[in-house]
C-alpha cells in the first residue's frame, strides 16, 4: 500500500513527523524553565532538576512494551488516541505538581503516553512502505522532525518570559490535540483486521528469550544504552551548564538549537554514507571519534575551570556529530538478527537500553556542579566500555 499523489505523500510525511515531534517538544521546550520549576517544587539541589528530563525517557522506554503489542491486536489508530489521552492527563499532573515526586510521576507518565504516537508512527510507515522506499520515507520524516528540537527551547523561553512555566505544558497539550485531530481526520487505519494478532502475555516471555539468544543484538543494545545515557546527561544538564555555570540564560535556547544542527547534519550524512560504507564501519569510526573528542577534553581541562564557551561548543558539536551516526545504526544493527519478531524485539531492545540509560544519566549528572568536566569523563568511560563490547561483538559469531 503506497500513497500515489505527491501532495498526500507530503502530508503523510509531515503527519508522521508531527506525531513523533511531541516527544521533542515535551523535552526540549522545558529546558529553559528547569530552574524556575525547581524553585516551585522545592528541589533541594540544582542537580535534582535534571530528573525532569531524564525520567520522561523512562516512560518512553516502558510504554512500547505495552502499546506495540496492543497495536498489533487492536489496530494503529486507537493506540495513538490512548497515548495522547495519557499524555494530556500526565501534563495536568505536572501543571499542578507541588513537589519533586509528583512532578517526576507526571513526567514518567508523559513518557509512557508519548511512546504510543512515536511507536505507532514507525509502525504505520512499516505498514505502508517496504525496503528502500521505507528508508527514504523515514529519512524525510526525520528531517521534518529535526525542526522541533531546533525551535522548542526558544519557544519555551518565549512562553516563560511572557507567561509562566505552566504555559509550556498547556502549549504541549494544545499541540497534541491539534496533531490528534489531524491524525483522526486524515490518516486511515493501516493494519487490516485479517493481519491483527491476538494479544497474549506469552509474547513478552518469548520475545525476551529470543533477544537474549542473539549476542550481537544484546551487544549493540548495551552500546546503545551507554550512548543514550551520555546524551541524556547532556539534555538534562545543559540548562545547568550554560545558564548557571556560564550565565548564558538568554542565549541558552539558541546555543541548544545550534548544537542540534550538528546532530541533525550527521543524521543526514548517515543516510547517504551508510549505503556506501555499511552500518558496522560507521559505528566503529563514530565510536572512535566519540572517545577521542571526550578524552582530549578531559586531558586538557581535568585540572582547570571551564574553558571559554566557544571551546566548549566545539567539543559538544563534535560529540553530537558522532552520536548522530550512532543512534540509528546501533538500533538497526541490534535488530538485524531479530527481523522475524521486529515489533516486540524493537520494544524489548529499546526497553533494555532505556533501563541502562536512565540510571546512568542520573548518576553522571550528580557530579555536574561547578564545571562540565564530569560530563566528558562520563563520555570517555562509556566510550571505552562500548569499544570493548564492540570488540567482543566482532570476534563473536552470533
Amino acid at each position: 500500500m503506497q500513497i500515489s499523489k505527491e501532495r498526500s505523500q507530503l502530508e503523510f510525511v509531515a503527519l508522521m513527523a508531527f506525531l513523533m515531534s511531541v516527544v521533542a517538544l515535551a523535552i526540549d521546550a522545558l529546558l529553559p524553565a528547569l530552574d524556575v520549576i525547581g524553585v516551585h517544587i522545592n528541589t533541594k539541589v540544582a542537580n535534582d532538576n535534571q530528573l525532569l528530563i531524564t525520567m520522561i525517557f523512562l516512560g518512553l522506554g516502558i510504554g512500547p512494551l505495552l502499546f506495540g503489542p496492543i497495536s498489533d491486536s487492536l489496530g494503529r489508530k486507537p493506540i495513538v488516541y490512548m497515548g495522547f489521552a495519557v499524555f494530556i492527563l500526565a501534563s495536568f499532573i505536572c501543571i499542578y505538581a507541588e513537589n519533586l515526586e509528583m512532578m517526576i510521576f507526571g513526567r514518567v507518565l508523559q513518557g509512557v503516553g508519548l511512546s504510543a504516537p512515536r511507536t505507532i508512527a514507525i509502525a504505520i510507515i512499516r505498514d505502508m512502505y517496504t525496503g528502500d522506499y521505507m528508508a527514504r520515507i523515514m529519512s524525510f520524516v526525520t528531517l521534518v522532525f529535526l525542526l522541533v528540537p531546533i525551535v522548542a527551547p526558544a519557544l519555551g523561553k518565549f512562553l516563560l518570559d511572557r507567561y509562566d512555566w505552566q504555559t509550556i505544558f498547556y502549549v504541549q497539550i494544545v499541540y497534541s490535540l491539534v496533531v490528534t485531530l489531524w491524525f483522526w481526520l486524515r490518516q486511515p487505519e493501516t493494519l487490516a483486521k485479517e493481519d491483527r494478532i491476538p494479544f497474549k502475555s506469552e509474547i513478552f516471555k518469548a520475545g525476551f528469550k529470543e533477544v537474549l539468544q542473539h549476542k550481537k543484538a544484546i551487544g549493540y543494545t548495551i552500546i546503545q544504552g551507554f550512548i543514550t545515557g551520555t546524551f541524556m546527561v547532556y539534555l538534562s544538564s545543559s540548562q545547568q551548564i550554560f545558564q548557571e555555570q556560564y550565565g548564558l540564560k538568554e542565549e541558552f535556547p539558541y546555543i541548544f538549537s545550534g548544537l542540534a544542527l550538528s546532530f541533525g547534519l550527521s543524521m543526514i550524512l548517515n543516510a547517504n554514507l551508510v549505503i556506501k560504507h555499511g552500518m558496522e564501519r560507521l559505528v566503529k569510526i563514530s565510536l572512535y571519534g566519540f572517545l577521542v573528542v571526550s578524552a582530549v577534553y578531559v586531558l586538557l581541562y581535568h585540572s582547570s575551570d571551564n574553558p571559554s564557551v566557544e571551546v566548549l561548543l566545539i567539543f559538544f558539536a563534535a560529540q553530537f556529530f558522532c552520536i548522530g551516526f550512532l543512534f540509528g545504526n546501533l538500533r538497526s544493527l541490534a535488530m538485524v538478527p531479530l527481523g522475524h519478531i521486529a515489533g516486540i524485539a524493537a520494544a524489548i531492545t529499546g526497553f533494555i537500553a532505556t533501563l541502562m540509560a536512565v540510571p546512568l544519566s542520573i548518576y553522571i549528572g550528580r557530579f555536574i556542579d561547578q564545571t562540565a568536566l564530569p560530563l566528558f569523563v562520563g563520555f570517555s568511560i562509556c566510550a571505552i566500555i562500548s569499544m570493548v563490547i564492540l570488540w567482543w561483538i566482532n570476534r563473536t559469531k552470533d
